[in-house]
Parts: C-alpha cells; structure tokens; sequence
C-alpha cells in the first residue's frame, strides 16, 4: 500500500479494517507507529502536551520492555495505546502461528506495564493476511489502519513532501500515520508541528482512537 491517501475501493475491499472513524464533529486522528524509544518519542510528547493533543501510539512490544519509562509517560499523559507486534513483523512473510505468537508476547507487554490491555492493533507496513487479522480480531481487537500516511519514515520523501502529504489530505474522520522513529526523525520534527498547526487552522481537532 504506497499510496498517501487510501482510496475508497480498498477501504470496502477491506472492510474489517478501520481506515477512517468517520464523525461530524471535525475530528481527525494523529497515530505514532514503531515507538518508544529514547529522544525521538519523548520530543513527540513533548510537542503534543505543548499543543494540547492527545494522540494513539502504536508501539512495538520489545521496545516498550526496553523502555518502560517511556511508555508509562504516554500512558501518563493521556494517550492511546495500540499493539503492534513484538518485533515489527511483516505479516505477509510470516507463518500465522509465528505472528500471532509476537503479537501475544507484545499483548503481555502491554498487561504487565498497563495493567490492562489495549483493543487497538496496527499491522507493521499495513500487511496482514487474512488468518492473521481472523485470530486477531477473534481476540476482540480492532485492526486499525489509515487514511493518511505521511511517509516521514521515506528518505526519498523530503519534510516539506512529508507535511504536504497530510496537510493536502486531511478529512474529518482521517486516521493520520507518523512514526516516533530514528528513521522517521528528520521529516517528523519537521512536519509534525507545522501539520498540527495547518490542521488546527482548518478547524479541525483531534482525538485519540479508542
């Protein structure tokens, strides 16, 4: 899926998933995919508790072990949490047993440090083959997608491409993808803050997925 905007074929090819949470209320989505790690993901707080938004991370089990301070400050501070695998697994290329093996041992992460468990997942690169998502979503969970993706995570895509990218789509009810990320940092410290500041200018505001 390489494009920026989902079209409105695969969001009913594809129905089970959520690409849009549809509202009249001018709400859009900011999600955070591939944290937490150290500096990239505590900037990205730092900026959303500075403009007031709370956001949903999708965060990988292995990090939130290696960084549970990190985590807990998200939780803290009013975010959503969403798994997204252990080790970031692409589920086209990986046995159905295999992935839903990782993405339990992230679902005990998010216990032990929660105390409860998210109902939010996001597969890695948006690939999932439909045995996955079955179990996944058999578990009670929400498989959520996107509307718009930023590709912040692209060294082909320049900070300024990357803003447009979102700011040139947004749509009440849009599910917007960043990632807290090394890979992602240039274009996100960019973007991030001139998108919010677009969007908020646009009249829209914004709210976690739950």
């Amino acid at each position: 899926m390489n494009w920026i905007k989902t079209n409105r074929i695969t969001k009913i090819l594809f129905s089970n998933y959520i690409w849009e949470i549809p509202n009249k209320s001018k709400k859009v989505y900011l999600t955070f995919d591939d944290g937490p790690i150290p500096v990239v993901t505590e900037w990205v707080l730092d900026t959303l508790k500075k403009e007031n938004i709370k956001a949903t991370f999708f965060c990988i089990g292995d990090n939130i072990k290696k960084h549970p301070e990190i985590f807990k400050r998200i939780i803290n501070e009013g975010h959503s949490i969403g798994n997204h695998t252990f080790n970031h697994l692409k589920g086209w290329e990986t046995n159905k047993n295999v992935y839903l093996e990782n993405f339990n041992l992230c679902e005990d992460e998010i216990l032990k440090k929660l105390g409860k468990n998210t109902n939010l997942f996001r597969p890695p690169y948006g690939k999932i083959k439909f045995s996955q998502s079955n179990l996944i979503r058999k578990k009670g969970y929400k498989i959520i997608m996107w509307d718009i993706i930023s590709f912040d995570f692209d060294a082909n895509t320049s900070p300024e491409k990357c803003f447009s990218n979102v700011n040139e789509n947004v749509a009440s009810g849009s599910i917007i993808v960043f990632h807290d990320s090394l890979k992602a940092e240039k274009n996100l410290r960019y973007a991030l803050p001139k998108t919010i500041e677009a969007i908020k200018e646009k009249g829209y505001i914004f709210d976690v997925i739950s």
